[in-house]
């Protein structure tokens, strides 16, 4: 339940009381009884995180957590060919690998979304800050019109430009905020946050490369790869200014190949070894750095 829709049933749940009591000629005689009625509603803890998803796998904070984002949803089905939908094998392939990382313990997974529903662009990232991620997999599959040659996956971290021009609007949005990735910024001027959240993308950035770089090295022999396999691009989903993030295109649904390898279980399940595996070695990394 969306927290608009809460907000707005706190207000007309008491109103459509009293217009039932009133239809069936019903009242409250609560001046003769000289004393007041008060209608409670409970109300989430202030503080409490509201309207995200669901954490899997130990529930200490001490462990890392990875936010996997299946792309697309709802009425917005992304590619489209032959009976494959972008968004459902996004899912699956997110799903297979929740699973894959909760049966090998040790790592807390949440996903932007569990069945098909639409999620704005924008709050898919927003998710994984406000959860305090460790690490952020957006998952998608790749088209190519009419064209059925090109195969191979490929891996998108935020463009160098694109990523200065975010920390200067996050910065310019997110001014009076404590902390971003751990670097303080609270009661500084703008042109100071902006410098500071800017140094914070920028590594963040680097821990993006770095773990773009793992999933080729872990997926060599067991992936097929697109020839230009590590890419970079101005895409919303990676604008985080302190979540390092990847956007993984796991194919071409219109070559046969690749959509037969994206839609089988065998082919779900070599994905989720791979990027668990890479997943597992990047927080090692990060552990021990």
């Amino acid at each position: 339940m969306s927290m608009r829709f809460r907000i707005w049933l706190i207000f007309l749940a008491p109103l459509a009381l009293l217009g039932g009591l009133y239809a069936f000629g019903l009242t409250l005689p609560v001046p003769h009884l000289g004393r007041d009625y008060v209608v409670r509603v409970l109300l989430p803890p202030a503080g409490d995180p509201v309207d995200l998803p669901k954490i899997h796998g130990p529930q200490s904070r001490a462990r890392p957590l990875v936010v996997i984002d299946p792309g697309h949803g709802g009425r917005d089905p992304g590619a489209s060919v032959e009976g494959f939908r972008e968004k459902d094998i996004a899912l699956a392939l997110a799903l297979a690998l929740r699973d894959r990382l909760v049966e090998e313990g040790g790592i807390r997974v949440a996903l932007t979304r569990e069945d098909d529903r639409f999620l704005v662009l924008g709050e898919r990232p927003e998710i994984a800050r406000r959860m305090g991620a460790d690490l952020f997999v957006s998952i998608h599959a790749d088209s190519a019109g009419s064209e059925t040659e090109a195969s191979g996956a490929s891996i998108y971290t935020l463009s160098a430009q694109a990523s200065s021009e975010a920390a200067a609007r996050f910065a310019a949005r997110e001014n009076e905020a404590d902390r971003v990735n751990g670097v303080a910024i609270d009661g500084q001027s703008e042109a100071v946050s902006a410098i500071l959240v800017e140094l914070s993308q920028r590594r963040v950035q680097e821990q993006s490369a770095e773990f773009a770089g793992l999933i080729v090295r872990e997926g060599e022999g067991t992936l097929v790869f697109h020839p230009q396999t590590r890419r970079s691009a101005a895409l919303a989903v990676l604008r985080a200014p302190d979540v390092p993030a990847v956007l993984y295109e796991s194919g071409f649904i219109t070559n046969p190949e690749d959509a037969a390898r994206l839609t089988t279980p065998e082919g779900r399940a070599r994905f989720a070894e791979v990027m668990a595996r890479a997943i597992r070695i990047y927080f090692a990394r990060a552990a021990g750095a």
